[in-house]
Order: structure tokens, then sequence, then C-alpha cells
């Protein structure tokens, strides 16, 4: 039972003035003597946790998780009165330990004020409560658990062992030996044993804190994530049993923007989705700071976007995905110097393209490199390794030749 409020520290109204607006499920607790008084903290928690619940399951109602891409495990939240419409990404993963992923109405709101606003132009937050006004203090809000963090020892044990990472090997092909071990080295990218050999993208804020590590299968010879028999993905701190381990994940390559020097500050930042773009990206376009935000979504909130406090930042979205970041542009400008989202991808896309939601890296990989056609020679003529050993020859740029 709720306990009735001392009528000497708030001021109340009637439930039954606002009989109208109280979900029948709650009138129950109306009384013959004029109404319950309640705290307007109790009315509010009690309200939205009615109005903001997550979808009842029926088949089909389940989709894919945003944040591990695993199928028929997200649940989406929903709006009782019908009034606001959830992006697909409010939600919940059913894999608690494994993924972690929980972005709430809460959460929604916080990041975009603006979806705040109903259909009859109130806030959400606001005017369905007004008539009880606050005269005692507000109760403490519940402290968020600390965000937990990794041992960075086990980054540096997983930056070995290249040979049995297929992504690594397929790096090798696009870049060569060299180019790619830079790469790896600069982004702390590093390997597992799982599934036979897989890549470990290492989240590291900008005060080297290793926020998680996600583990992802990929393909040596496409450089394509393996998605079936089953979805290739999990998490450092799953794998490793950690115990009450708080997920909060931060933008892939954060850890660059400690970089205060005037050359890395100069650069631009480009913001892509998977943490697999942000390296072709940053072979083929080393103008910009590349990071990656892990995803549609991610770790793409108002929090993590902090770290681009005065930066100058570029979007690039996923085909089919502008329109969605597009909306996210208010929350950057509030936060970086200049913000835009290139539309470059849906200008040059043909429609097949679209459909397969293609993204700057495969663009950018679409012609083969130098050193691309010299393995596919070598694929065909193994003889051809051993000469290049025996000489020591080295594949050149002509353009740099004079």
């Amino acid at each position: 039972m709720i306990p009735c409020c001392s009528l000497q520290s708030l001021q109340f109204c009637s439930f039954e003035d606002r009989k109208g607006e109280i979900p029948a499920g709650l009138q129950e607790l109306q009384t013959a003597n004029g109404g319950i008084y309640l705290q307007k903290h109790v009315i509010d928690n009690i309200m939205n946790e009615y109005r903001f619940h997550l979808q009842k399951y029926k088949p089909g109602s389940k989709t894919v998780c945003p944040g591990c891409g695993r199928k028929s495990c997200f649940t989406r939240y929903i709006d009782e009165a019908g009034e606001i419409s959830f992006p697909g990404y409010v939600g919940k993963c059913d894999h608690i330990n494994s993924c972690g992923y929980h972005y709430s109405p809460k959460e929604y709101f916080r990041d975009n004020p603006s979806a705040r606003e109903t259909s009859a132009g109130h806030k959400m937050n606001g005017s369905a409560f007004t008539a009880v006004r606050y005269v005692a203090k507000q109760p403490p809000t519940e402290q968020e658990p600390e965000i937990s963090c990794l041992p960075y020892n086990w980054v540096e044990q997983s930056m070995r062992g290249y040979d049995i990472n297929p992504l690594y090997r397929y790096f090798t092909k696009v870049a060569g030996k060299e180019e790619a071990g830079r790469l790896f080295h600069v982004y702390k990218v590093g390997t597992s044993r799982m599934w036979n050999g897989s890549t470990v993208f290492w989240q590291i804020d900008g005060k080297g804190n290793v926020r998680a590590g996600k583990i992802m299968g990929y393909d040596a010879v496409t450089g394509h994530r393996i998605k079936e028999p089953f979805n290739q993905v999990n998490w450092v701190h799953s794998v490793r049993k950690v115990p009450d381990f708080h997920l909060k994940q931060c933008l892939f390559g954060e850890h660059l923007l400690s970089d205060t020097s005037a050359a890395m500050s100069a650069k631009p930042v480009a913001i892509v989705e998977s943490e697999k773009t942000a390296l072709v990206a940053a072979l083929f376009i080393p103008d910009f700071v590349w990071l990656a935000t892990g995803g549609m979504h991610g770790c793409f909130n108002r929090e993590a976007m902090q770290v681009l406090k005065e930066r100058e930042v570029i979007l690039f979205p996923d085909l089919k995905a502008t329109d969605e970041w597009r909306q996210r542009l208010p929350m950057l400008e509030a936060v970086c110097r200049r913000v835009t989202c290139s539309d470059l991808l849906e200008k040059m896309a043909t429609d097949e393209q679209r459909s397969q939601g293609l993204d700057i890296a495969d663009f950018l990989l679409m012609e083969d490199t130098p050193q691309m056609i010299l393995a596919r020679m070598i694929q065909r003529n193994p003889a051809l390794q051993t000469f290049i050993d025996t000489f020591g020859l080295e594949l050149v740029d002509a353009g740099k030749i004079e």
C-alpha cells in the first residue's frame, strides 16, 4: 500500500480532478473520500512505468539487437498512450551478460529533448502532473553504478598472434604487412583465440581507461563479418567472466583524441558505424581522425559525444542510416565546434547498393589496391612469393618514383 503524505510538507491535488488521465489499471487506487494523495515523484514513477514499457512478446516482435547484432533478441519500448513512436534502437537486449545493450526511454528523452513534446504540445515530464508541486526537497536520485574498466595489460597481451587474426590477414592483402601492423597498433586492435582466431576492438577512452573489448569474427578472404551459422560477436568481460561488470561504451578510437599535438588537433573527426570501416577509412583518408560508434546506434548518445567538444566533426553514416543520423545533429551541435552529416554515399550509390546498406569502406575498396593485385598474383603462382623473398623485393608506388 502506498502511504499518504503529510499535509504539512507538501501541496496536493486529488487524483479525482485528473481521473480522466489516469489509466484504468491505476483507478483502483481511488478512494471514496476524494482519492489518495501522492508525492509528485511517486506519481511520475507510477505513470511513466505504466506508460513506457517493453513491448509484450508475440511472434515476430523481437528484432535484431543494435548492440550485438544477434537476431530475435531485442525488445523495443512502446508508449502505452500511442503518442510517441520510439526509434528502433530504444529497447533492451535479452543477452544481458554477453551484450548488455539497454537504451531506455529516459536516455532517449535525455539525448533528444525535442522528443519530449507530445502531439498535444505538452512536455512528457511536465504538464501531465503539474498540478502537484514540490514544497519538500526532491528525493535523491539513484546513482548509476561506477563505470567498469578492464586491465590495460589485457590490451597489450592481445596485440600479438596476428597470424591467426583473419581481419589482420585481410588487411595485409589490402595494404601490406607493414601498414596493416601500423594501423592495428595505432588503433589498439587485438587478437582473440575465440573461433580459431578473431578480432578484438578495444574501446579505450580519452583518459586511457579500457572500457570494453568487442570480439568479432571475420572472413580472411572477404574481410566481411561472419554471421552464419551464428553471429560471431562477444565481449571480453563476458568471456573472461568479470564479475559485476558495468559496461559503458565509448567511441572506438577515442584514445586518439588524447593526442594534443598540433597535427592531430587540427584534423577533423570523422565518425562511422563499424570499427572495421574506421580502419579502412584511416588507411585511405588519413587526413581525418576516424572513430566508430560500434553500430548505427552503439554509443551514439549525448554522454559519449562529450569527447568531441570544440572539434570539427563529419558523420559518414551507412547507406539507409543517413536520415536517422541527421536527426542526431542537434545533439552534436551543442558540443562540437562544427558538425555536418555527409550525404556523399547517398548521392553516388545505386539502388542496389542502397538496399545492401553499403558504407564508405565498401566504396573505398571497390578498386583493388596494388597490394590486393599482388596478393592475387601470388595466389595464382606461389613461386612469385619465393622470388620476392629471395631478392628482397618491395612493392613501390609508381607515382612516387622520380
